[in-house]
């Protein structure tokens, strides 16, 4: 076709900067201003009178500002508003008696600064584990059993049950011997899903003898040191049964009110759920042996509820006294902690039993060192040390209850009757992990003073010291105890031989050093620490407690030239062998640095010491290291780079990014931030210079230049390549570097026919040319104001550009490249304005060099005119049906290009506009807002002396419906 010629119209760019300026309006005082708070005018309508009532309406203005989301607070939301109907009287009276019932409930709820069972049974059961054979009794159903006839009396049902339940002293038990520790927990878990099956099937007779099977089993200590994994296992079925029998319950107590609130009375349960609640009781008391009695009552002793107000207070204290009749006295004191569980989770207010089932035992504490537990520990080969540490979770957790929001006058009378039983360690220990930190840390000498009295054979003083540095680490002792505190402990640990022992108590009392002392006593501290755990390598099984810490230290120490000042730091770090944990440990330091670290730093010290530790965590990356962890990995090893500032001591900081690169080029992301920070670099020394370019400038400048240069081709990122190459170029440009500029341009535009069609973006391949698109406009910005090289000729990277365009291989359903052309006409067509929107200081771009020449014009003209009559090629193409929506909103692309860049006083360019316009609406694809609001801003700008022309063009355009 024949070419089309291109007439860009004139520009006075700071003629339009001004119209396109805001209007500044002068306000007077009291005037509309929108930081001026709203006014809003209330309506509130009142009633007279219940019948035939009027209404008057009053109006009241407000200066404040509304809240829209305050009338949720001020009462207004709907349904404070359905309540405000309500009979205020009986409002007012049901509001008084809800808070009363709140109040009184207040005092029997367990907040959640409350630790539950079940966080400890998971720990109890991990740590009490055995490799002896375990037995167990399984219920065998019995077929004796006679089906009651209707008329059967109900004394003849309850002889029929009771008989029933002396079947399990009759033989119908199956002992079943020799089982591993897993094979005895899974026979627990079919106990404990049978009893369920059993429940659902209404066999509540069989359920019940379930749950007294296996509470005999807590009589047996064959395998003493799995008592208390036994426990948990087998309340846990005692806690289902009586959360059955509470719901079967309660569910009878449903009448046309529906359930029962939660704090409900016992004289609104019905008569029939109060007989079966006595049944159940009735049932239980017939249970021969004391344990599984004792167990069986304590699971339902929530149903008390339905019987009287009194009866749980009247229970627990009769529960507790059935226990003194237990004589094991490990036994015994499970079930004391059993009864505090369940007395916590229904009475916790009811302390007087909690604080009873605790003296009780320690009136049989000696019993633990009798002859018959002696004799029993002979017998499995048990020493008495680990004997004793099988009462730890019982005892512990009888004190947690007991502890529970307790005053601290509590805390001295347990202290006193320690002391009275010769300051048992195992008694002391529990103490100290129950009571609030607070308490314990304001009596911390006194408490090493009757730690020293304990008789170490049966318990080890350095768990005790160990439980004190957990209690310290949370609260804060007395100011002038806390040196003689850390003394007297680190007497007793560093004389540890056991490097596990050791490490256990060294990790705690580390967080209370770095909270009171300083680098000092820290560094003391870790040097202890090497000299312990670094003999047979004894690091190797404690790296857990030596990652935490690393971790205290420096949660504490966040001025990191006094951490990386400590001598032993560093050795410290070099115990962690083992990758991954070294790794883990470089990851947590460089988090608190980047966390804490609020200044840049040269400080040699600090850098050293984080290139080493950014070093080990560079390395750790291979071939099967996840992409996440990369990225991670980048991340922090970045954020440190971005830290590090010599000032205005450019050339150190350049020498810091050679050896960063060296050291760290292996991570991509690491690369492409060195390079952007060196181009930040070059910019900075251009700005401090202030136009100033010596030699000795131009030179550091050129230095950034090659080792963005030489960098940039090692990334394996298409686009970071790119994106890079143009970002260097325009610095390269800034700094009056052309020749460079032109070889960063050149780089990229060479690089263009490499790009993939799919590209991946976060683990997902996504089309390239969107982003291609992106960066063609962002190139085509900085083309205006590169000058032309003397020896390439007019336009060489606008021209080398456009072939590269050309030859690209585009998708077919594609219009990206009609769109990288009609950018390629605005930037020739700024190119051709007397002088250019913008330019860059002391660079002089090609409207100073050229001047206006006509041959320079000419030549831009014969580019618009290869690209115009592509765009036109391109749009005849779309003329199939299915392409037609395509070709409409091209045609309005291109319209809007020429009415914006183009001069429509040329009759051929004028006639064009006319034919794009029509052509966006010849196949009703056009969008008619769009259209309308088009042409609505050709006749405003027709109001324009200069844009008169353009009254003509409107009357031209005309709009055309769907229909």
């Amino acid at each position: 076709m024949a070419a089309f010629p291109w007439h860009p119209r004139s520009r006075n760019y700071t003629s339009e900067f001004e119209s396109c300026r805001l209007e500044a309006i002068p306000v007077e005082f009291g005037d509309y201003h929108p930081l001026k708070p709203i006014t809003v005018t209330e309506s509130k309508t009142k009633k007279m009178g219940r019948k035939g009532s009027t209404s008057s309406t009053s109006s009241s203005s407000s200066s404040s500002m509304i809240d829209p989301l305050s009338s949720v607070l001020d009462g207004t939301d709907p349904l404070s508003l359905f309540a405000a109907t309500a009979d205020p009287v009986s409002t007012a009276a049901n509001t008084d008696s809800t808070r009363k019932k709140r109040d009184k409930d207040d005092s029997l709820v367990v907040g959640s600064d409350f630790e539950p069972w079940s966080s400890k049974r998971g720990e109890i059961l991990a740590r009490y584990t055995t490799t002896e054979k375990l037995s167990i009794n399984l219920y065998m159903s019995s077929e004796k059993g006679k089906a009651t006839t209707p008329g059967s009396a109900v004394s003849e049902k309850v002889r029929t049950r009771l008989e029933e339940l002396d079947d399990l002293e009759e033989g119908s038990q199956k002992e079943l011997l020799n089982l591993t520790q897993q094979d005895y927990m899974n026979r627990i878990e079919d106990l404990n899903q049978s009893l369920k099956d059993a429940w659902a099937s209404d066999q509540k007779v069989k359920a019940l003898k379930i749950v007294i099977q296996c509470s005999k089993l807590l009589s047996d200590t064959t395998v003493i040191q799995f008592y208390p994994s036994k426990f948990v296992l087998i309340t846990d079925i005692l806690d289902t049964f009586g959360k059955l029998v509470y719901e079967r319950i309660l569910s009878m107590c449903l009448d046309n009110r529906g359930s029962l609130p939660d704090n409900f009375t016992p004289e609104s349960v019905n008569d029939t759920a109060k007989e079966t609640c006595l049944n159940w009781f009735f049932k239980i008391a017939s249970i021969r042996e004391l344990i599984p009695r004792f167990y069986v009552e304590a699971a339902i002793l929530k149903c008390n509820k339905f019987l009287s107000k009194t009866g749980i207070s009247e229970c627990l204290p009769r529960l507790t006294a059935m226990i003194r009749g237990i004589g094991d006295p490990l036994v015994a004191v499970y079930a004391r902690a059993y009864l505090c569980r369940v007395g916590m989770e229904v009475a916790p207010h009811l302390k007087e039993s909690l604080n009873k089932n605790f003296f009780d035992f320690l009136l049989t504490f000696k019993q633990m060192h009798g002859d018959t537990v002696q004799n029993q520990l002979v017998v499995q080969c048990v020493e008495i040390p680990l004997y004793l540490t099988l009462y730890s979770p019982a005892i512990d957790w009888i004190l947690q209850c007991i502890a529970y929001r307790a005053p601290e006058i509590l805390l001295t009378e347990m202290m006193e009757r320690c002391k009275k039983l010769g300051n048992n360690a195992l008694l002391l220990n529990s103490v100290m992990s129950a009571f609030r930190a607070e308490f314990i840390a304001a009596r911390s000498m006194d408490f090493i003073g009757m730690i020293k009295e304990c008789d170490e054979s049966g318990f080890p003083k350095h768990l005790l010291f160990r439980s004190l540095g957990l209690n310290l680490a949370m609260a804060d002792p007395p100011e002038c105890d806390r040196l003689q505190i850390l003394n007297e402990a680190w007497k007793v640990i560093t004389k540890l031989k056991n490097p596990q022992d050791y490490i256990n108590c060294a990790e705690v009392w580390v967080e209370y050093t770095c909270r009171h002392f300083t680098k000092r006593e820290v560094n003391t501290i870790l040097a202890d620490v090497i000299k312990h755990m670094t003999p047979d390598r004894a690091f190797e099984d404690a790296y857990p407690q030596l990652q935490s810490i690393i971790q205290k230290i420096i949660a504490y120490f966040h001025d990191f030239s006094v951490l990386f000042s400590a001598e032993k730091f560093l050795p410290f770090l070099d115990m962690f062998q083992k990758e991954s944990v070294r790794v883990e440990v470089c990851k947590c330091i460089m988090e608190a640095f980047i966390k804490h670290q609020q200044d840049a730093t040269k400080d040699p010290v600090i850098l050293n010491a984080l290139l080493h530790v950014c070093k080990t965590m560079h390395d750790s990356v291979n071939a099967l290291t996840l992409e996440d962890e990369k990225r991670m990995l980048a991340s922090l090893i970045n954020g440190f780079i971005k830290m590090v500032s010599f000032g205005r001591d450019f050339e150190q900081q350049l020498s810091f990014y050679v050896e960063a690169r060296s050291m760290f080029c292996n991570l991509e992301p690491v690369l492409v931030q060195l390079v952007h920070s060196v181009n930040q670099l070059a910019m900075e020394t251009r700005k401090v210079m202030k136009g100033n370019h010596s030699r000795k400038t131009a030179a550091f400048v050129r230095a950034c230049v090659a080792f963005c240069f030489i960098t940039i081709p090692s990334l394996t990122s298409i686009f970071a390549r790119l994106n890079l190459y143009l970002n260097s170029g325009q610095v390269a440009l800034a700094n009056q570097c052309l020749s460079q500029a032109d070889a960063f341009f050149k780089a990229a535009v060479s690089l263009v026919p490499e790009v993939p069609k799919m590209i991946n973006i976060d683990g997902k391949m996504r089309p390239s040319e969107p982003f291609l698109l992106e960066f063609f406009c962002n190139f085509f910005s900085t083309l205006l104001i590169v000058p032309d090289h003397p020896e390439q000729g007019v336009l060489f990277l606008v021209r080398g550009l456009l072939n590269v365009i050309q030859d690209y291989t585009w998708e077919d359903n594609s219009d990206d490249k009609v769109r990288i052309y009609t950018n390629v006409l605005h930037l020739l067509s700024a190119m051709t304005q007397e002088t250019y929107i913008y330019h860059i200081d002391k660079v002089d771009s090609n409207d100073t060099l050229y001047g206006g020449d006509s041959k320079f014009l000419i030549e831009i003209n014969k580019l618009c005119e290869a690209v115009i009559a592509q765009i036109l090629d391109h749009l005849k193409t779309l003329g199939q049906e299915e392409t037609l929506k395509r070709q409409s909103q091209l045609a309005l692309y291109f319209f809007n290009s020429i009415l914006a860049h183009g001069d429509l006083r040329n009759n051929r360019l004028n006639q064009l506009s006319v034919n794009l316009w029509n052509l966006a609406q010849k196949h009703g694809f056009a969008d008619t807002k769009t259209m309308v609001k088009t042409l609505e801003y050709i006749k405003r700008q027709s109001k324009q002396p200069e844009m008169s022309h353009f009254t003509e063009l409107a009357l031209r355009l005309p709009l055309q419906s769907r229909t």
